[in-house]
Order: structure tokens, then C-alpha cells, then sequence
């Protein structure tokens, strides 16, 4: 039995491993689905089947990221294939510029290709192997998000359903509790991230309007919804383009000029405007929700960082409600000097579950007090 036991443990390993990135995509296809449910919800309410609002509500979210990705993707080629084009003059510009002003000989463009021929020849080629399988990868993954997204919103309440006949009547109400509670946290996190790229669009329109770069307004679009819709490095993917603009059609100067602003704006984001936003949308502190940010990046990579907060929201929620609390002892510690001190009696200990889950789904009942059924 010990040995049966070690090789169940292995497999059942192994196996986790291998399933590691499928329950990656289920994460993200549930995140998606309580993201897009309520605007099921509003088709529902006026008339649409359940089936047809889901697939009409995942299939508008898709254009509208295709038609985004579809009007600044061109720009973005044009004006990288016009920089790539300019590269080898503003290369020998530089090289005469050494050459004068140090005395340094600097290699011709050719001796310089064919070096680096020679030396990464083949991890190119390994490189773009590489990037063709990750592009398959990806491929399917979306599908895949896609797929099990649309089965949740169109499954809906049955799928709810077919949870609680699992349960007893008192945990169902607790579980029914908490799913609305991580819905409306998930709708939090998607309003704030709305809220930082319109900042994030008029700030960078008025910084490229002043500098006089073209394109200014499409550009600022840009950089705001990449910079916040894709996790880590989206300010620096969305920063790329006005960069690139403005080293094509206009130098040098205003090209690093555009990258010391979005570096700096980038540093201003992170350390006061988004833990700002996102401790009153999502009710957490703001050294809280930075360093929950940087946590979940550090561990689960890009996609930890975008469902850092919305998860760790959804967890305070379940302590909230599940984690007995104490009365607080009188203390000059616990109160600024002239503030009125918190009731203890607020979180007794012996506030009941259902209190508790009340006092975490105030928040909830407030704002679908009409439409909870």
C-alpha cells in the first residue's frame, strides 16, 4: 500500500503539473464570465435568451478588442517599418559623429550585420521557432478561454444551481453570498482599470499635443488601454508606439522626451494614482494592493499581476465574513488625537456567521438592492 501510495502521489503530481496552464485558462474563464455577467444579466432582463446574450456579450468584447488591435496595429507598422528604414542613416550619422568628435572608429553598417550574423545566426532561428509555437500555444489557449467563457454565461444560474444542490440551504445562501460578492469585486477591478487608462489617455494626449507629435489623440488612446489592460509591461508596450512616432517624425530629442514621460508617468501610476484608485474601488490599502500586486507577479508571472486585486479582494470578502473578530481594547494607538474611536461592538465576538456575511455583502445589497432576487 506504501508503495501504491508513492506512485498515486507522483502521478497525481506529474499530473497537476501538466494541467498547470489549463487551470490557468479556467481562472481566466471565470474571471471573464463574472466580469461579463452583469451586462448578460441587463440583455436577460430585456427579453434576450440566456444563450444569445452570452455569445452576443463575448462576441462584442472580442470585436471591440479586434477593432481596437485593428486601427492602431497599422499605425504602429507604418511607423515601425518607416524607423526601421531610417536605422541604418541615423547609424552612420552617430558613427560620424564618434568618429569626430572621440576618434573612435566605429564598424560600417555591413561589418556590423555580418558580425551579427555570424554570432546569432542561429539563435534567431531558434528564436523565431520558438515564437511560431508560443503563437499556436496562444491560439488555443484563447480558444480555449473563449469556449469554457461562453459556456459559464450561457449556463448562468444552472450552473449556480447545479453547485448549491451540492450543499445545505444555509451554505447555499452563504456561497450565493460570496459568488455576488467576488462578481461585484471583479466589477471593481474593471471599472478601475477604465478610470486609469482615461487617465492615463489625457495625460499622454497633453503631453503629445504640447510636444506638437502627430497623431496625438489615437496615440493617447493607445497607451491608456494597453497600459492597463495588459499586466506588467502594458505601459511600456503602449508607451512603444508615440515613441516610435515621434523618433520618425520628428528626432531624436522628442523621441527620449517621450520616453522619460512614459517612465515617469509610469513610476507616478504605480506608487500613488493606481493603489489610490484601487484602494476606494476595491476597499484595500494602498501599500496593501501594491505589494499584493508585486506579490502575485512574482509568483504567477503577468496574469498573477492582472488578477492580483480582484483576488485578493474576493479573499478579504471571505475573511470578512468567515474570520471571527474581537472587541479592541481601549488604546491611544488605535485612534488619532481628537478622533472618535471605532464601536467595538461592531465586530464582536459573537456576531454570528450570518452577520458576518451581511456586514460583507453590504456593499452588494446597496447596489443591487432592486435587482437581487
Amino acid at each position: 500500500m506504501t508503495v501504491v501510495a508513492v506512485f498515486v502521489g507522483i502521478f497525481a503530481w506529474n499530473a497537476l503539473g501538466a494541467l498547470g496552464g489549463l487551470f490557468v485558462n479556467l481562472l481566466i474563464a471565470f474571471f471573464l464570465a463574472l466580469a461579463l455577467e452583469p451586462i448578460v444579466v441587463w440583455l436577460v432582463r430585456h427579453g434576450w435568451r440566456r444563450g444569445g446574450a452570452a455569445a452576443f456579450a463575448l462576441i462584442g468584447g472580442l470585436v471591440l478588442v479586434i477593432v481596437v488591435l485593428a486601427l492602431f496595429g497599422n499605425l504602429f507598422v507604418q511607423q515601425l517599418v518607416q524607423l526601421v528604414e531610417n536605422v541604418p542613416q541615423l547609424y552612420a550619422d552617430a558613427r560620424t559623429m564618434i568618429a569626430d568628435r572621440f576618434g573612435v572608429e566605429v564598424p560600417e553598417t555591413d561589418d556590423l550585420l555580418r558580425q551579427a550574423t555570424e554570432a546569432w545566426g542561429g539563435d534567431v532561428a531558434s528564436g523565431a521557432l520558438l515564437v511560431g509555437t508560443t503563437i499556436l500555444g496562444g491560439v488555443f489557449a484563447a480558444l480555449t478561454i473563449l469556449l469554457v467563457t461562453y459556456y459559464l454565461l450561457a449556463a448562468g444560474p444552472r450552473f449556480r444551481a447545479s453547485i448549491c444542490r451540492w450543499l445545505t440551504p444555509g451554505r447555499q445562501q452563504e456561497v450565493l453570498r460570496l459568488w455576488e460578492i467576488t462578481q461585484v469585486k471583479v466589477a471593481d477591478f474593471i471599472n478601475t482599470r477604465i478610470v486609469l487608462a482615461a487617465i492615463a489617455t489625457v495625460a499622454t494626449f497633453a503631453f503629445l499635443a504640447i510636444l506638437g507629435t502627430p497623431y496625438s489623440l489615437p496615440l493617447a488612446v493607445f497607451t491608456g488601454v494597453v497600459s492597463q489592460f495588459v499586466p506588467t509591461i502594458g505601459t511600456y508596450i503602449g508607451g512603444a508606439l508615440p515613441i516610435v512616432v515621434a523618433l520618425t517624425s520628428q528626432g531624436v530629442p522628442q523621441g527620449l522626451g517621450v520616453l522619460a514621460f512614459i517612465l515617469g508617468y509610469q513610476q507616478v501610476e504605480n506608487l500613488w494614482l493606481a493603489p489610490k484608485v484601487s484602494a476606494r474601488a476595491l476597499e484595500m490599502n494602498a501599500a496593501v494592493s501594491f505589494v499584493v500586486v508585486l506579490g502575485f507577479g512574482a509568483v504567477f508571472g503577468a496574469l498573477g499581476a492582472f488578477l492580483a486585486l480582484p483576488i485578493a479582494a474576493t479573499i478579504q470578502a471571505v475573511a470578512n465574513t468567515y474570520v471571527q473578530r474581537h472587541e479592541l481594547v481601549q488604546s491611544h494607538m488605535l485612534h488619532d488625537p481628537g478622533e472618535a474611536q471605532e464601536d467595538p461592538g461592531r465586530t464582536g465576538r459573537g456576531a454570528s456567521n450570518a452577520d458576518r456575511t451581511r456586514a460583507a455583502a453590504r456593499e452588494v445589497e446597496e447596489r443591487h438592492a432592486d435587482g437581487v432576487q
